[in-house]
């Protein structure tokens, strides 16, 4: 190993990526715009409000206050429909998902019931829906409890099973603080595979790395190089993208030396992946695209972008067996939960990954054989 022929290279290969903007547009760009798109998503559900349809057949204080009633405990954008229209062709006409009618005589049940004492006192409300939409079922569990709470304060009788909250978080986090750790994982993944992928293929085609073996450069001093090249690269898109979050969304994550480890980590085995694959996948075509066979069911299925608990159980095991859910979960240990001994098991999960599939790159890296 000769450091002085490692610094050469990495220098040129730095040269390299300054002249590339596709490259720094995916390595850089990319990342951020998916924060952005996805923060902002993320932003809206922390303060989650539905828009909800309400048509008042009885026109009364009492329907008017249980309308109120809704909009406060449901956290529901009211709209109220004309009483004289068809509620049905209304969710049609309308393109919304959900009216809930309140029927003429609510008032006079009410009455019945809180007045007069009237057990048998009662009043049906009805939801008018589209069962194709995604958030209906959502929206009429709101409307199911809030209902239920309002049948619990009319019957004058304490709740007998009552819930708390606690988080295992001492500090309550934001979804967004969850997917920051996601999409660096992801992030370091693809540059180092494609990277990898991409350049290695090209020279072998050019017959360039036949020739390196020609020169004082050995393999170790290439693949170092490489792999010095693909951590600065990671580095520099971890620190933008953090910049962005916390300049953006404000974010609260905990930094640490397990950050810098699990990147490393993360480059290691995904350029061991990238130099088995340009072994034995001949053109650059080919390569790009056994790459993509690798990282997009990586990239949606180790939970980079969603909990993992969101799949079927047999999807839960499968994501279990792959390199990025264990750098995801490292880094959400450290960053997220402050939990050293969870990043150590990960951590250690993913190193001997790595360590593996790195030797095996560095067997399958052959001067004679242009690659």
């Amino acid at each position: 190993m000769n450091p002085r022929i490692i610094s050469a290279n990495l220098v040129v290969k730095l040269t390299s990526f300054h002249r590339e903007r596709t490259t720094m547009f995916f390595t850089i760009a990319f990342p951020i715009i998916l924060i952005l798109v996805f923060g902002t998503i993320f932003m809206s559900q922390d303060n989650v409000s539905y828009h909800l349809c309400v048509q008042d057949l009885d026109q009364t204080i009492s329907s008017a206050q249980s309308i109120k009633t809704l909009e406060h405990d449901g956290e529901f954008k009211i709209t109220r429909v004309d009483p004289a229209a068809n509620a049905t062709q209304y969710v049609r006409d309308n393109k919304v998902n959900l009216v809930l009618v309140i029927p003429k005589g609510y008032e006079n049940s009410l009455m019945q019931r809180t007045d007069f004492d009237n057990p048998d006192a009662s009043v049906t409300i009805t939801y008018i829906y589209d069962p194709s939409s995604s958030s209906v079922v959502t929206k009429m569990q709101i409307l199911d409890a809030v209902l239920a709470g309002i049948n619990q304060e009319m019957s004058r009788m304490p709740p007998f099973i009552r819930s708390a909250q606690r988080s295992i978080l001492t500090r309550k986090y934001r979804f967004i603080e969850f997917f920051i750790p996601g999409i660096i994982a992801m992030s370091v993944m693809t540059l180092s595979l494609f990277s990898t992928v991409d350049s290695d293929t090209e020279l072998r085609q050019k017959g360039i790395i036949r020739k390196l073996s020609t020169t004082p450069i050995t393999r170790t001093d290439w693949i170092l190089s490489g792999i010095l090249y693909q951590f600065i690269l990671a580095v520099i898109s971890t620190i933008v993208m953090l910049l962005v979050s916390y300049a953006v969304f404000n974010v609260s994550l905990h930094i640490d030396a397990w950050l810098p480890a699990f990147i490393l980590l993360d480059v290691i085995a995904f350029v061991g992946i990238g130099m088995i694959l340009t072994r034995f996948v001949k053109e650059a075509q080919s390569a790009a695209a056994a790459a993509n066979s690798i990282s997009f069911p990586m990239m949606f299925l180790s939970g980079s972008f969603f909990p993992i608990e969101l799949m079927p159980g047999f999807l839960q095991k499968f994501a279990k067996m792959l390199p990025l859910y264990y750098v995801n979960e490292g880094l959400r240990a450290s960053m997220v939960f402050v939990d050293n001994l969870a990043a150590l098991k990960d951590a250690a999960v993913i190193g001997v990954f790595a360590a593996v599939v790195f030797i095996l790159g560095i067997m399958a890296t052959k001067w004679e054989e242009g690659q």
